[in-house]
């Protein structure tokens, strides 16, 4: 399905350019990057401005130390092991538990102390940074991830990525990992990705690989019936990474723990644009909106403004 570029206009989609021009280009100062591109710093940050995040464990830093991260998680019934610079989802190691000696991850697949070993080595060698350089692994807490979510998923766990424009909510999506994905939330691998409602948190619209998709295609679930939880306490949080990074366009990313509620994963100074396409609507018309605001707002205000503007009535709601 191909549509003109005059029809996506019309629809409001903005593309690369203008995403790289008028939004990052003039409201993301180059130097503010560091605080959202090192995803220790990212996390240390939100420590400081009371956002909850996944616990840190521990981090290796140099190849030396590689032979230390047996000890490190020897305590952590799971544990995620992640690159600190690292993009779309590379370099993420996920396991669930532990068993005889060896790491079994969600797939059931089972590695041994030298796998392990072997990935944290390639991520300080720079096999999943930005750029190739050097990086440090970051080990985190497994998150207890809402078993409201157990019928959308597959072998991971759903993030929820919002779009935040000078501090406003803009557009908000689910990502759903696949058997496709390899149970990771990568649109790009065969995530399904839902539209989320910024008033409501509930479903709109589900993609796969770039077409229209109503259920879960390993579970079979209908993604009408999905809805987040604790919607507006996301929105909130989601909001005011504003002020803790001083970004003007921001994508966050974050999932719901069952016991903390929404956690703050990680943010993004250049988030992608395929939000538009779970959403079925271009980011434009918002975002034009909220240039034209020029009161300073409080996080709640904002998170209200956006939440009175920006109601949609969702494509899938004829299938619940």
């Amino acid at each position: 399905m191909w549509a003109t570029p005059a029809r996506l206009q019309a629809k409001g989609v903005i593309g690369m350019n203008r995403r790289n021009i008028r939004y990052i280009g003039r409201y993301n100062d180059r130097r503010l990057y560091p605080l959202v591109d090192d995803k220790l710093q990212t996390k240390l940050l939100a420590k400081r401005h009371g956002i909850t995040t996944p616990d840190l464990i521990g981090t290796v830093s140099t190849q030396f130390d590689v032979k230390h991260v047996v000890e490190i998680v020897k305590d952590a019934p799971g544990f995620v092991i992640k690159p600190a610079k690292g993009s779309g989802g590379k370099g993420i190691l996920v396991v669930e538990r532990q068993q005889d000696g060896g790491y079994i991850k969600p797939s059931g697949a089972r590695i041994e102390r030298v796998d392990l070993e072997r990935h944290v080595s390639n991520i300080l060698s720079g096999l999943y940074s930005l750029g190739g350089t050097p990086d440090v692994a970051v080990i985190e807490s497994l998150i207890a991830f809402d078993e409201v979510f157990a019928a959308y998923t597959y072998e991971g766990v759903p993030d929820i990525r919002v779009i935040i424009f000078r501090g406003y909510p803009v557009m908000a999506m689910m990502r759903l990992s696949t058997a496709a994905s390899d149970g990771k939330a990568n649109l790009h691998q065969g995530a399904v990705g839902v539209g989320l409602d910024i008033t409501t948190g509930a479903a709109l619209r589900g993609v796969q690989f770039n077409r229209p998709r109503e259920d879960h295609p390993d579970t079979g679930h209908g993604l009408a019936s999905l809805y987040v939880p604790g919607w507006d306490a996301l929105l909130h949080l989601a909001a005011s990474c504003y002020e803790m990074t001083g970004l003007g366009y921001l994508g966050t990313d974050m999932v719901l723990d069952r016991h903390h509620g929404p956690m703050l994963l990680e943010l993004n100074a250049r988030p992608g644009l395929a939000i538009q396409m779970a959403n079925g609507e271009g980011l434009r018309r918002r975002l034009d909106l909220i240039e034209k605001q020029t009161e300073t707002r409080s996080v709640e205000a904002r998170v209200a403004f956006a939440q009175q503007h920006f109601a949609r009535e969702g494509e899938l709601a004829s299938s619940a």
